[in-house]
């Protein structure tokens, strides 16, 4: 917390995840996404996160979207054959003692992001108001790479969660990567997969050798333009990409 206050983000504390051994504090944006940051206190090893985070080292562990309703969008993206379990319970309390209740639904594979719903009001779970403003201008979340082992298998598996056609790829030669870019609303979402020698096709295989499959990078709305210090990100790729425009 202490060190992402120090990069220009307010940081709400959070709570903790009863059962799991977690706790977590939040950075909200004005378009109401946010981070959270998460820390286990004791060894939870049937739970991918703290297993990423005990093996690798600090850095992004997974990132969830908003459902309109999480019970009917899992069963249509289970009917186009994406491999999502049923919705499950969670909740933590926070130190205030207001208890929050979500619903969260994931595919065993890490390539997609996960469901959260909200089921308390989401404004006790996700706040509003001064908490959102920042000193560093952030706005808000313009888009996420995902890396990726298979990128024409996850362009298929978007195009199931999202109910698209198939996303086109396209080959950065000069980086040594193959992209696809997928519209998610406020923001996109990149999947990318190394595909030869270059300073970011390094950089990623290095990624999914360590950590697997999901987030890599995050472009944040907001001035000036450049990457955050990762030592205090706690390796956590944030660049600024200047303000989105309207």
């Amino acid at each position: 917390m202490a060190d992402y206050r120090q990069l220009g983000f307010t940081v709400e504390e959070g709570g903790e995840h009863p059962g799991r051994g977690s706790k977590n504090a939040l950075v909200v944006f004005a378009d109401g996404s946010y981070f959270e940051l998460i820390a286990f206190g004791r060894p939870t090893p049937d739970f991918r996160w703290w297993r990423v985070l005990d093996q690798s080292g600090p850095g992004f562990v997974d990132f969830a979207l908003l459902p309109n309703d999480i019970d009917r969008d899992v069963a249509a993206a289970q009917a186009r054959g994406l491999d999502f379990e049923a919705p499950v319970d969670g909740g933590r309390a926070r130190p205030d003692g207001e208890r929050l209740v979500w619903k969260t639904a994931r595919s065993p594979q890490s390539d997609t992001p996960f469901f959260c719903g909200d089921v308390t009001p989401r404004a006790l779970r996700v706040p509003e108001g001064a908490v959102r403003q920042h000193a560093n201008n952030v706005q808000g979340i313009a888009s996420v790479v995902v890396a990726v082992s298979d990128l024409d298998r996850s362009i298929a598996r978007y195009a199931a969660l999202f109910d698209e056609p198939p996303a086109r790829a396209h080959a950065l030669p000069g980086l040594g990567l193959r992209v696809a870019h997928l519209d998610a609303g406020h923001g996109s979402i990149t999947l990318a997969t190394p595909s030869g020698k270059g300073e970011a096709g390094d950089a990623l295989a290095a990624h999914l050798a360590s950590r697997g499959e999901g987030p890599f990078a995050v472009a944040l709305s907001g001035e000036p333009a450049g990457p955050l210090d990762r030592t205090l990100s706690h390796g956590a790729r944030l660049d600024f990409v200047g303000q989105a425009k309207s």
